[in-house]
This record gives structure tokens, C-alpha cells and sequence, in this order.
């Protein structure tokens, strides 16, 4: 086996083992991500269900005023 040939090899060995760690830590930051989505999940999940709740109450009185003309200043 030449230099040339040894060279390329150790090269090719680096930067297989290089992109492999970056493959990893890019899954283990998927998993990261996935965890923080679910805690924001289980954290905002009863404001966003309030709010839809008194967003449908709020339309509900709207709908039960009355639509007469309105008087302006």
C-alpha cells in the first residue's frame, strides 16, 4: 500500500468517524426537542383549553345581544 493510498484511507476513516458523531448528536438532540415539545405540551395545554373556553363563552354572549342599530357619539 503506497503513502498516497494510507493517506486517503486515515482520511476517509476521520471523516467517516466525525460525521457518525455528528449523526448522533443530531438524534440525540432530536430526543432533547421531543421531550421539551411534550413538557410545553403538558404545561400550556390546560391555558390553551381555557382560552378556548372562554373564547366560546365570549361568542356565545355575542351571538345573544341584540343586533339593533347602533347609536354613535
Amino acid at each position: 500500500m503506497t503513502t498516497t493510498a494510507l493517506v486517503w484511507l486515515v482520511v476517509g476513516l476521520v471523516s467517516l468517524v466525525a460525521v457518525l458523531a455528528v449523526l448522533i448528536a443530531l438524534i440525540r438532540h432530536l430526543f432533547v426537542v421531543g421531550r421539551a415539545a411534550g413538557r410545553f405540551q403538558d404545561e400550556v395545554g390546560p391555558l390553551t383549553q381555557e382560552i378556548g373556553e372562554l373564547a366560546d363563552a365570549a361568542s356565545d354572549r355575542s351571538r345573544r345581544m341584540p343586533r339593533g342599530p347602533r347609536s354613535g357619539p
